[in-house]
């Protein structure tokens, strides 16, 4: 059996193995692990596999999921001449000389090219300019793998001849197979380092294994296999990355689900989302900027404080920065998050907008206009009630002409309180005007 692990040290650098994660790749299509969604018995993207009628597609998703995995695999099924390259390391030249030795081969041999080209994201414009005729004209047997969603980095007219599709994280039972596996080469691992390593892999087989084979470097041998304990674990499993881009597919995700996660009343969620965000990079400013939106849109008048707490939380983000930043947007996503909910105000002014545009025009009323330049020329202001001069500071006279009920407050929290004030006063509203006192 082939020693995945033999770390001798008398070995010369052109004799060092590949990483564990690569030389435990799949070698077989029964071997590849996860991707049930996608890769089941069946499934199209199964049989065109296993047919060799693969159309040009895209693979996406997170490191380790089995993207780069399954085109190795599709690499040794196929008939066509394959070449697997990485985008960061290519150029236009270099892709020019790749599809006339396509056509070539095509018009001489009647053999095809399967082109698998990795971190398709880093490819500009121009590149995807290239490839797009020899994808559309079956020169090329495409596949691109990357970690972005490619709807933000492949452009449309490439993207439309490209069957996508979408990898995720491995799922528990995927990991503990792969790592089964690994085991079987002599290893023992501690329940507790077993636990860790996979918490750690966060779904993803590269790091599962990485991790693993630094571990087994300072494990303890013993008489029958190496024993890898907790303390190894810990120490290989160092700062697990975050997968965050703040330009891309996760970054709109993670801030979804944090402004959903306090619109929906869970702090747990919404200081986790928020934690996520903070810890891979992202401008605790724009945290505090869609703090202070949700605490408007959101909570509104059910809890005016919330705005309040919001505004004092981004000046404090503006005061002292990171990481002490953390601190007050924590509060103030934690109060929104807690505050009673009414989204009244935000239809309101949703609703006024929409009048405005579409509704009957409407000027405004002489009592109601300016009178500080043309009272007397043009009798502005004239009729106006002054509403301190009548009892409870209210007096019923024509605001809006043409009028229509935009705010309609809920009966959540202090607008509660307004709800039944808004009623008493349109219901004297209602009433004739009853003049000066």
């Amino acid at each position: 059996m082939q020693d995945l692990f033999d770390f001798s040290k008398n070995r010369t650098p052109s004799h060092i193995p590949a990483p564990l994660a690569r030389r435990l790749s799949p070698q077989r299509l029964e071997d590849f692990v996860g991707q049930r969604q996608l890769f089941s018995p069946g499934c199209p993207l199964r049989r065109a596999v296993e047919t060799g009628d693969l159309d040009s597609a895209v693979f996406f998703g997170p490191p380790g999921s089995g993207k780069s995995a399954l085109a190795r695999l599709i690499i040794q099924g196929t008939r066509a001449q394959a070449q697997y390259l990485n985008a960061v390391g290519i150029g236009v030249a270099e892709i020019r000389k790749i599809i006339q030795a396509a056509q070539l081969r095509r018009t001489a041999q009647a053999r095809g090219t399967l082109l698998i080209i990795d971190e398709i994201h880093h490819f500009n414009r121009s590149q995807q300019d290239i490839l797009l005729p020899s994808v559309e004209e079956g020169v090329l047997q495409f596949i691109g793998i990357t970690t972005e969603n490619p709807h933000f980095y492949l452009n449309a007219a490439l993207l439309s001849r490209l069957t996508i599709y979408e990898f995720l994280p491995l799922e528990q039972e995927d990991l503990e197979k792969i790592l089964e596996r690994a085991l079987a080469q002599k290893i023992k691992l501690h329940p507790q380092a077993r636990a860790h390593l996979l918490r750690y892999a966060d779904g993803d087989a590269r790091r599962l294994l990485n991790a693993l084979e630094i571990a087994l470097q300072t494990a303890a041998p013993g008489p029958d296999a190496k024993t890898i304990e907790l303390k190894a674990m810990e120490e290989a499993c160092q700062k697990r990355s975050v997968r965050y881009d703040k330009t891309s597919d996760e970054h709109y995700d993670h801030i979804s689900a944090f402004i959903k996660s306090m619109r929906g009343s869970d702090p747990d969620a919404a200081v986790y989302w928020m934690a996520k965000m903070l810890e891979a990079g992202e401008d605790p400013r724009f945290i505090a900027r869609r703090i202070l939106i949700c605490a408007s849109e959101d909570v509104g008048n059910a809890d005016p404080q919330a705005l309040g707490v919001a505004a004092a939380a981004f000046q404090a983000v503006e005061l002292v920065g990171m990481p002490e930043a953390r601190i007050p947007l924590a509060q103030a996503a934690l109060y929104v998050a807690c505050a009673p909910k009414s989204n009244a105000s935000y239809l309101a002014v949703e609703g006024a907008i929409q009048e405005v545009r579409s509704g009957p025009r409407r000027e405004v009323p002489r009592h109601l206009r300016d009178a500080n330049l043309d009272a007397k020329s043009r009798r502005h202001g004239e009729g106006y009630l002054y509403p301190h001069d009548f009892p409870g500071h209210f007096v019923s006279q024509e605001y809006l002409p043409d009028p229509r009920p935009f705010y309609h407050p809920t009966d959540e929290g202090f607008e509660k309180t307004l709800q039944e004030r808004l009623a008493r006063r349109r219901a004297l509203r209602a009433r004739p005007i009853s003049g000066a006192p």
